[in-house]
């Protein structure tokens, strides 16, 4: 299995699908899944029953995971980049390949 490109923190941009062009932080991380779930996109809708738990019901909103394929870092300027690992004073880093700026801080 390679290594994750996308993680858990990092600014991405949405490549294709309904919300195509926006951008948001990677708030989970699903490498075996090949997901992820980035804050304020993908946002879908459940309708739930009154229960114990819930008596109130109705709509409830959450962010489901996106395929990792369909996101893009962003770099500085807000252009989506494909990343790249290399080997920097003996440790692997992620690196843009537009830019080539690190990403790992």
């Amino acid at each position: 299995m390679a290594a994750a490109k996308i993680k858990k923190g990092d600014q991405v941009i949405v490549l294709s699908g309904k919300d195509k062009g926006k951008t948001g932080t990677v708030t989970a991380s699903m490498p075996k899944d090949s997901k992820v779930v980035v804050a304020g996109v993908n946002v879908a809708t459940r309708h739930t029953k009154p229960s114990q738990t819930n008596p109130q019901g109705g709509l409830n909103r959450f962010e489901a995971p996106l395929h990792i394929s369909k996101v893009a870092h962003v770099t500085a300027e807000g252009k989506p980049t494909r990343v790249r690992f290399e080997m920097q004073d003996g440790k692997k880093v992620r690196v843009a390949v537009k830019t080539g700026e690190k990403i790992d801080g």
